[in-house]
């Protein structure tokens, strides 16, 4: 064979190869384990799920899952304590971190999606919510059609975004989406009568408000406008270490360590729904 020919099949061959991210290629267990590290990342004020704490550390219901996440696949690789590295995100930037292998895995409150399964993974379920709309009692009702004419804010990129314009145009309602960064900024903005209305998830909009002196002017609208199951984000094509993130996740709804987690950050909100019991209890895979 020509030699030309041989390096150009030899080319073909490799550059699929080398077009994965670096993590991706090697796996993310096999590096892990060389490097004796794991690299979470979560996203500040999306509280009780994810948000900086007051001694700087990250706390919140994902972020505790993905400590117990840490800890399993360090026993699972035989490593003594393994060290953890967290690294703050956004809601624009944490998918490309993991697609990319700037972090493992992404622990707040990423909707699981096909879209989205085309560029990462995701873990088993790990929380079920609903899109919502949050606003001020004195505005008026609690349906989506009492924002007809009126201005909402949501944050770009979101699956809540998505879903927000297709109820408005479903049910053919003139209101105004405007585009936001953060949270913070959303609740900001409907507290100083800025915007009519806040759409994000439900949990995450009752943790925005629940700390604020004033949270009994707030008000949320009586339905969800949709399903949002939650995963922990991981990079695609690396079963090894899917397996390794599920096998714990397994063992917390299997043997009913999720409940402490639950407490923790979502206690004084509830019990968890019928629903996310249901989904525990499904996920129980065995080993």
């Amino acid at each position: 064979m020509h030699s030309s020919l041989a390096r150009k099949i030899l080319l073909a061959l490799v550059a699929p190869a080398l077009a994965l991210p670096a993590a991706v290629q090697a796996g993310a267990l096999e590096r892990i384990k060389r490097g004796g590290e794991i690299v979470l990342g979560y996203i500040d004020n999306a509280a009780p799920f994810s948000e900086t704490g007051a001694d700087g550390q990250p706390k919140g219901y994902s972020v505790d899952l993905c400590r117990a996440v840490a800890e399993g696949i360090g026993q699972q690789l035989g490593v003594a304590g393994l060290k953890t590295r967290w690294q703050k995100l956004t809601v624009q930037n944490r998918l490309e971190a993991v697609h990319a292998g700037r972090v493992d895995l992404e622990c707040s409150t990423t909707t699981w999606t096909l879209t989205r399964q085309r560029t990462v993974d995701f873990s088993l379920i790990t929380f079920v919510d609903g899109a919502n709309v949050l606003s001020l009692v004195k505005s008026g009702g609690t349906q989506l059609s009492a924002f007809a004419g009126k201005r909402i804010a949501v944050l770009a990129g979101t699956t809540t975004e998505k879903v927000l314009r297709e109820a408005l145009s479903r049910r053919k309602l003139q209101a105004e989406v405007v585009t936001i960064a953060s949270r913070p900024e959303g609740v900001r903005l409907v507290e100083q009568a800025e915007i009519d209305g806040f759409a994000s998830d439900r949990t995450t909009l009752i943790g925005a408000i629940a700390q604020l002196p004033n949270r009994g002017r707030f008000q949320l609208l009586d339905e969800d406008l949709s399903v949002e199951p939650y995963a922990l984000a991981l990079p695609r094509d690396d079963q090894e270490f899917r397996v390794a993130v599920n096998r714990v996740l397994a063992g917390l709804y299997r043997g009913g360590g999720i409940r402490a987690i639950y407490d923790r950050s979502l206690g004084p909100l509830g019990p968890p729904s019928l629903l996310l019991n249901a989904t525990y209890f499904i996920q129980a895979v065995p080993e």
